[in-house]
């Protein structure tokens, strides 16, 4: 089975943690440059805290424009129009950085306000598989990392 089929699989069932971290470390790490851009995104279903937020602010995906200068929470208003969210989940604006997990640089989102992490490996040029890190306790009430995908706008 491909990378791209086990993905597609876990995405449209509930993925286990262990099921989702295999197919983290087979995917690859992902350069800064290769993530800037629009992205839709959606998560693997499995009951973490962050989804239900994320569902309240009707969360699109993210948006990269320079490393400098990434928007985490692209979200939708009323009408349906796209907007980034600036006030919720910790100022919502970031940053992007190589930072090594498991062994590995990776593209890396930095949140400006709260001290969590968001990493990015390539499933295939236009998807990336997220794994958000940090001290998600303080946030979400526990320490399991949050999974998600990005497809690429």
């Amino acid at each position: 089975m491909t990378l791209r089929d086990r993905f597609d699989q876990l995405r449209a069932g509930n993925a286990t943690a262990d099921e989702l971290r295999a197919l983290w470390l087979d995917a690859s790490p992902v350069a800064v440059d290769a993530v800037l851009g629009s992205w839709a995104g959606g998560d693997f279903a499995n009951g973490h805290p962050a989804s239900a937020m994320l569902d309240q602010l009707r969360w699109h995906g993210k948006r990269f424009d320079a490393p400098l200068e990434a928007h985490p929470l692209i979200c939708r208003d009323d009408t349906g129009e796209l907007y980034s969210e600036t006030r919720a989940a910790g100022g919502g604006l970031a940053s992007l950085w190589m930072i090594e997990v498991d062994g590995t640089p990776t593209a890396t989102m930095v949140y400006d306000q709260m001290p969590v992490f968001d990493h990015f490996r390539a499933i295939d040029d236009d998807t990336l598989l997220g794994q958000m890190t940090g001290k998600l306790r303080a946030y979400f009430g526990t320490d399991e990392p949050y999974w998600f995908w990005l497809q690429r706008n």
